[in-house]
């Protein structure tokens, strides 16, 4: 939830958003409200830092005509050219992992028509100018990056391209129609030639150009070419630094005890041991999320702060707050399903009693952990009524106001630095903005005792970040269906029990209708047409809970994937046949993805090495559909992936380097949740799992061989970030499922209750 909020502080296009009543079709287009610039000189060109104190006359040109360009449009925001040519381009989103630091330069560059070795990139800030365009709030999530700035970022590199041009004509005085631009440099009559950097400052004072045209695909010369990554070197030679290596002049960092059940509050601190700790600044009795307690220990380092909170002795208040445990937690979502509940479809079920063959199931879904490779983290410095922030953060402007809110002071008076970070699958876009309010209640809290202006850094240790809440919520899945010889489904029966990820959060109006919550069905029923009735019910459970990359389809894949599998095996059909058959001519991109899937693994063609099996599954998310054909066995009575095939259709890949990266990193997050040990569990309210040690990820011996095809097309690209992960486990279940004749219902697996 976001306590005390101000909703007048929320961006004007999340406000419609939050008020429009919700729909099945969440997707919305939204403005930001017009800024006015300021003019300000620079010389290097079409200066990014400068930024919103940018020249006038780019507001000008376009207001002229009738309306100001948005400040998502202007180059100024996002372009800066250097004197040696040099372009750098400012991302509006983060960068942890998914490759958005290469992409959106990507884009811009092709339409710049700049020289792709010359290109660097930059993280943006709360700025209104990097907020996604079509939601009108600072955005990295639900697979959007690419997708919704397509245009945007084309659009970009366009206008300041036509700017350069004019320069150029202003320069030579020509008719702007004589020139052409080549990488990074404008080509006039007679073989006059200018670069980049040379025409970047008069550029600059020209008007922004309110249309542009685009360049046909078939002319791209960087967009779909498989481009290494801007980041590439630096992470792999230990040279990128994260949020967590934020470094300030006299910074202080803070460690934080948290209470062991969530929401609980301290009865008694005993600090005098952790203040004796060589280092230890300060120790801070401070509010935490969801109306718990804390105490943060400010030292001169992590390992003095550390050293310090193990040397506190707490004692915790628990009498007000529920203490969840797994196993009770199962037996009433069991109970729950067995009543009336939510409705999200409503088809017939009188042909389920009649139906030759019945098939009844129950699927069960651990609470997931992100567990990023950097955790949390936020640096917060406080000087003169403003505050800054640097913080790896999938939504700047939403922490910005969480953070001028726990200030007192003006969103205005906020900056915040976003800073590449190390993963987060979800975890950096809470609601609550959890580590970056606690960040500046440090701060705060700092100051009174004493500590003036100093930065604090606050850091969470792994054990911090598992056992800290927000996770991807437990689920149970019960289903009846009916089916007569051929497979054809007469009746499907569903019911669904798992907490709600957006209740009671400034989504809630947009995201759950009637009772259900979007995020909980998404990938139920489509693209099979099948006549479903289903049930949903959101239990309120004391476990914070938050999307995990692809949301709701890591549990509803796996359900229709293994379901359809099933029916298949049951009435003797290649699951491969049975699936085209059900998508008949309505699903022409899953076709395709399925079919480059088969043919690429040799399925069908290529004899399998004793002991081996296939296994197929194919899903659609963030409007990306993902086919993977997978070979696996079964060894010393564990599931073993050998080898996994991909066929993805997510319309145009801008870089399909990224794009194999992503469906391979997803490939070995969603094999992750096959492992046992994968869960979260919980005891008298206590989370079970503190590191890798009993919370599992694949390691490298685990993981198989990967093959990625891409569907080719130039249609504008879809989302990439999260649809590799739902269809990975259900295609290894189905695969183990041919193997022992005994269809998996969990995650993780459990070969021995199957």
């Amino acid at each position: 939830m976001l306590p005390n909020i101000d909703y007048n502080d929320l961006p004007r296009a999340l406000q419609r958003l939050m008020a429009q009543p919700a729909t099945d079709d969440a997707d919305a287009a939204a403005t930001l409200p017009r800024r006015s610039f300021l003019k300000m000189a620079g010389a290097g060109g079409l200066v990014l830092g400068a930024f919103p104190h940018m020249a006038m006359a780019q507001a000008d040109g376009p207001a002229k005509a009738g309306g100001a360009l948005k400040p998502t449009q202007q180059p100024s925001a996002f372009v800066q050219i250097a004197p040696n040519g040099e372009v750098t381009v400012t991302i509006n989103r983060l960068e942890f992992g998914q490759g958005v630091q290469t992409g959106l330069p990507m884009i811009l560059a092709e339409e710049l028509d700049a020289d792709w070795a010359l290109v660097r990139s930059r993280n943006g800030t709360n700025d209104a100018a990097y907020a996604d365009p079509l939601f009108g709030m600072h955005l990295t999530g639900g697979s959007n990056s690419i997708k919704n700035s397509y245009t945007q970022y084309r659009e970009l590199g366009a206008r300041a391209r036509a700017m350069l041009l004019s320069a150029a004509a202003q320069r030579w005085t020509v008719d702007v129609a004589t020139l052409r631009t080549q990488a990074g440099t404008v080509i006039g009559p007679g073989g006059r030639k200018a670069g980049y950097g040379e025409l970047a400052e008069a550029a600059m004072a020209l008007p922004v150009p309110e249309t542009v045209t685009l360049k046909s695909p078939k002319d791209f010369r960087i967009i779909g070419r498989p481009t290494t990554r801007l980041d590439a070197r630096a992470k792999s030679s230990g040279r990128q630094d994260f949020g967590i290596d934020v470094k300030q002049p006299g910074q202080l960092t803070a460690v934080v005890a948290h209470p062991p059940v969530f929401g609980a509050r301290l009865a008694s601190v005993d600090d005098s041991a952790a203040r004796a700790v060589k280092g230890v600044k300060a120790v801070l009795r401070i509010p935490l999320d969801r109306g718990a307690e804390g105490v943060a220990v400010v030292a001169d380092g992590y390992w003095p702060a550390k050293l310090g909170r193990d040397a506190l002795k707490l004692q915790w208040n628990t009498d007000a707050v529920e203490k969840v445990d797994s196993d009770k937690q199962l037996a009433q979502y069991r109970e729950l399903a067995g009543r009336p509940g939510n409705r999200k479809f409503d088809a017939d079920m009188a042909p389920l009693a009649g139906a030759s063959h019945k098939l009844e199931a129950e699927f069960v879904f651990p609470y997931l952990a992100h567990a990023p490779m950097e955790p949390e983290n936020c640096t917060v410095k406080l000087s003169d009524g403003r505050a800054e922030l640097w913080v790896g953060t999938q939504s700047a402007d939403l922490d910005g106001q969480a953070a001028a809110r726990t200030l007192k002071l003006d969103p205005a008076q906020v900056k915040v630095n976003v800073q590449m970070a190390g993963g987060g699958f979800g975890r950096r876009f809470v609601g609550s903005s959890d580590f970056v309010v606690e960040a500046c209640e440090i701060a705060k809290a700092a100051r009174t005792a004493g500590l003036k202006d100093a930065p604090v850094r606050l850091l969470w240790s792994r054990e911090d970040d598992i056992k800290g809440g927000y996770y991807r919520p437990m689920h149970l899945h019960r289903a009846r269906i009916g089916f007569d010889a051929r497979g054809k489904i007469l009746a499907w029966d569903h019911v669904i029990v798992g907490q709600s990820i957006t209740a009671g959060t400034v989504f809630a109006g947009s995201m759950v209708k009637d009772g259900i919550d979007a995020t909980a069905v998404e990938g139920m029923r489509d693209p099979y047409p099948v006549p479903m009735r289903l049930t949903v019910h959101h239990p309120q459970v004391n476990v914070p809970v938050l999307w995990w990359r692809s949301v709701g389809s890591t549990h509803t894949a796996f359900v229709m994937e293994t379901l359809i599998d099933e029916i298949a095996r049951t009435t003797k059909q290649d699951p491969v046949a049975y699936r085209m058959s059900l998508f008949g001519d309505k699903h022409p991109r899953h076709r395709a993805a399925l079919q480059l899937a088969v043919d690429k693994s040799g399925y069908g063609k290529k004899k399998l090495a004793e002991g081996r099996a296939w296994g197929v599954a194919v899903h659609e998310s963030f409007e990306s559909v993902v086919a993977y054909v997978v070979e696996a066995s079964v060894k010393d009575g564990q599931p073993v992936l050998h080898r996994v095939t991909s066929g993805v259709h997510c319309n145009l890949a801008v870089n399909p380097r990224s794009v194999e990266a992503q469906v391979q990193g997803a490939a070995v997050m969603g094999l992750s949740t096959c492992l046992q040990g994968s869960a979260i569990t919980l005891k008298d309210g206590v989370v079970q799992q503190g590191n890798f040690g009993d919370f599992s990820v694949a390691r490298i011996t685990q993981v198989p061989e990967f093959d990625v095809h891409i569907v080719p097309s130039a249609d504008a690209p879809k989302g990439m970030g999260e649809p590799g992960l739902p269809p990975l486990a259900p295609a290894f279940a189905n695969a183990v499922a041919r193997l022992t004749g005994k269809p998996l219902r969990q995650l993780p697996f459990d070969l021995a209750s199957a």
